[in-house]
């Protein structure tokens, strides 16, 4: 990826597991090669050992200026890649983010991570309302032991429960999208976009080869898997040449509500992205297909919000409907950590859970596809921009 290009960063997850690849062989015999290096395995297997969290967190804190931790440190709920701590000391609570260090040992990863910092700095100067991370001797990403994390104001808000999302709560969370996307939209010069190229009979073939869990799931689904990533990568070609900033992680899971007010958190997706890709995967996410219940009262309520701060008149939603399904690589992570490519079993098991999780919401997209699709025709705000 590189700055001021459209990027895709759930394909991006694709590349998390980037040391652990499969191969082709002759006769479609897929193995795994194995290409991390064992010095450094063995290195962060003697930090983890040496280290343990609440020493590091001892170090982080008091590194920072932030005074004495004052125990125990509590692990809290922090979403399916990274681990989340609250931590209160002599001059506060905080959250303290601990970065993956499998993602952590990407080529580049760094790179990706200032990059989005920079837009958070952005995002604060528009009054967008964030959480950002704390900034310690002008850095935001804080090191200890060659581990890495983020320190956030502790907040005393909630995560709505994704079953009692409300059409208002949907309107608000499409209105700061919206904001974000009208900070500095730019029309781009036509660029072939990534496709996505997910080998699943690959997969499938290892899966059972190993007899694990996720065989059979993988087995009955293949052809609806081909069908979605076909679909992906047909939308992702007919998207109009538009840039801008972009926050595609922005489900409800990252917005914290505080006294009816919403606040953005985890912001390390922060990049350049196509802003109608974006607006639709998460109006999609806010109305219900995460929990197979989609309501297009939600969608509607959300495009009215985005709309109403930032319209470059694209109204063609239904035809770019593929992007739904985007899902099939969040997938392909999971199929990796399912197989082994994780930190440990507890990774692993969240991949097979994933799995599963991603699989039936996909085919619930399949089922629904009709019926978002009239919604999106219908019931969408007028344009009042010409699009070209």
């Amino acid at each position: 990826m590189s700055c001021g290009q459209p990027r895709h960063s759930i394909m991006e997850l694709r590349r998390i597991a980037d040391k652990i690849r499969f191969v082709i062989r002759p006769g479609f015999q897929y193995t795994v090669k194995m290409e991390y290096d064992n010095r450094v395995q063995a290195r962060e297997y003697e930090i983890m050992k040496a280290y343990t969290i609440e020493e590091m967190m001892t170090k982080l804190m008091k590194n920072g200026g932030f005074g004495e931790v004052i125990f125990p440190v509590e692990p809290v709920s922090g979403g399916f890649m990274h681990r989340m701590y609250k931590v209160r000391t002599e001059t506060g609570i905080y959250a303290v983010k601990h970065l993956n260090p499998e993602i952590m040992a990407r080529d580049g990863v760094l790179d990706n991570y200032a990059r989005a910092e920079k837009l958070e700095r952005l995002l604060e100067e528009a009054e967008i309302p964030i959480v950002p991370a704390v900034e310690v001797h002008g850095k935001k990403m804080q090191t200890v032991e060659e581990n890495y994390f983020y320190i956030f104001h502790w907040q005393e808000g909630h995560i709505t429960d994704w079953d009692t999302i409300s059409t208002e709560e949907c309107r608000m969370a499409g209105t700061i999208l919206g904001k974000i996307h009208a900070i500095n939209p730019q029309n781009v010069a036509h660029k072939e976009p990534e496709q996505s190229n997910i080998n699943w009979y690959g997969y499938l073939q290892k899966a059972e080869t190993e007899k694990n869990e996720t065989a059979s799931v993988l087995a009955d689904n293949i052809q609806l898997l081909i069908h979605a990533e076909k679909e992906l990568n047909a939308a992702r070609s007919s998207l109009p040449d538009i840039l801008c900033i972009s926050n595609e992680d922005m489900d409800p899971k990252n917005v914290m509500w505080e006294n009816g007010k919403p606040l953005v958190i985890d912001l390390e997706c922060l990049d350049y992205g196509n802003p109608v890709s974006h607006a639709l995967q998460l109006a999609l996410q806010w109305a219900g297909t995460i929990t197979y219940n989609i309501d297009v009262e939600k969608i509607t309520a959300f495009f009215e919000g985005y709309l109403a701060v930032y319209d470059n008149g694209f109204r063609a939603y239904s035809s770019v409907f593929g992007l739904a399904y985007t899902w099939v690589e969040w997938l392909e992570y999971n199929i990796q950590r399912a197989l082994g490519a994780c930190v440990d079993e507890a990774e692993r098991t969240l991949g097979i859970s994933e799995v599963n999780n991603t699989i039936n919401r996909i085919n619930y997209i399949r089922s629904m596809e009709k019926e978002i699709k009239e919604a999106l025709d219908s019931r969408l705000p007028q344009s009042k921009a010409a699009y070209s």
